[in-house]
């Protein structure tokens, strides 16, 4: 897992049914931390790459540091400006679209309620519009969250067809997105326009090397770390689904792949998710985060300071039988490979300097070889 050289760099041309190979791919909020890593991947499956976001998210951001503008189309623009987006889809004449663009942070949500809301909700529902439009073949896969669910914290996952909701608003502003794609799908694209095929992905708990944004746990302790201090912490028994980046990016690209094969998934939703194991509290995850960064005791990495002054969730998880059944999708990592992953991305780059786009592509590489090894479905 610790082994930096690009030697293997060789894509296998039976991932993903080499769907994407040489096929135009649009994703809206390519310059955010999951955005980045997915447009990487696209890349290294030779597609035709199309970016559409209103800015950089963060400083440091991986979108700058991989220097990844210059390997894709560039789009700045919001997703709730209809005119740009519709001009650049009509122009790129994509043949799937990834979603991506949010206001994806809760702490954010509760000082900015209004802007989440709009950017959430109606950014999809400018997106779904936008597909209205299209009179060519298109796959789109519209990212929401775990969070669209109405969270009452019982002990086991979550199904699709459970309710959706939200105490909170980055929860309900997901919820809400969920049921403007369920609108939108059976207004105009069920039967009047047989040009796209969709569908919704939720995922949440997200880490891997290169997040940078406000309020998360693994950035939150590297950008300490940098400094020889000690990580305050809110919630040390909070626990989460914890999943590698490339988890639900290998989902979404599946969903993606299936889709454009199997209209039968068209108006579906799947949750992508860990194992039921990979469950863990956030003071285990900054054990082990910390021994891999180099701590001598992993107990002298944090300090609890106290209570959220928010509301966030303890216990939140999904049930991934759906997209195993359907889309015979599993995840890939086992907890520990997870943690490895994350922590040598941010050590090496941010530590010893290594450069920030070979390390995403040799992680990338390192995750296909994995799910090859153990005949995932998306590897043959």
């Amino acid at each position: 897992m610790e082994n930096l050289e690009m030697t293997s760099l060789k894509n296998p041309m039976n991932i993903f049914k080499n769907t994407y190979s040489g096929k135009k791919v649009l994703v809206t909020g390519h310059t955010g931390f999951k955005g980045s890593w997915l447009i990487t991947w696209l890349n290294l499956l030779g597609a035709e790459v199309c970016g559409y976001s209103i800015g950089i998210p963060t400083s440091p951001s991986l979108f700058e540091d991989a220097v990844l503008a210059g390997s894709i189309r560039h789009e700045v623009g919001d997703v709730r400006d209809r005119a740009q987006l519709h001009a650049v889809m009509q122009d790129f004449k994509p043949d799937f679209v990834f979603h991506l663009a949010a206001q994806a942070i809760v702490s954010t949500s509760y000082a900015e309620p209004f802007e989440t809301f709009d950017t959430n909700v109606m950014g999809t529902a400018g997106v779904l519009d936008c597909l209205r439009k299209v009179d060519w073949p298109c796959v789109a896969v519209i990212i929401t969250s775990d969070k669209a669910y109405d969270n009452v914290e019982w002990p086991w996952g979550y199904r699709e067809t459970d309710r959706l909701g939200g105490k909170d608003i980055y929860s309900g502003s997901k919820g809400a997105a969920e049921l403007v794609f369920s609108s939108y799908y059976h207004s105009f694209f069920r039967s009047i326009n047989t040009n796209v095929r969709m569908a919704t992905a939720r995922a949440g708990n997200v880490i891997g090397g290169g997040d940078w944004a406000k309020d998360r746990i693994i950035a939150d302790c590297v950008r300490a770390w940098q400094t020889n201090d000690a990580v305050q912490i809110r919630s040390p028994a909070a626990t989460r689904p914890w999943q590698h980046v490339l988890e639900p990016l290998s989902g979404y690209l599946a969903l993606g792949a299936q889709l454009a094969l199997d209209a039968g998934l068209h108006g579906e939703s799947f949750n992508f998710g860990p194992k039921a194991e990979q469950n863990a509290k956030v003071v285990e995850l900054l054990a082990a985060l910390a021994e891999v960064w180099g701590f001598d005791d992993p107990s002298t990495s944090f300090d609890v300071v106290g209570n959220s002054p928010f509301y966030e969730a303890s216990l939140l998880k999904l049930n991934v039988d759906k997209a195993l059944l359907q889309l015979q999708w599993e995840p890939n990592l086992s907890y520990s490979e997870c943690m490895s992953m994350t922590g040598v991305w941010y050590r090496e780059v941010v530590k010893n300097s290594a450069n920030a786009l070979t390390m995403t592509k040799t992680q990338i590489m390192e995750y296909q070889k994995i799910a090859t090894d153990r005949l995932r479905s998306w590897t043959v």
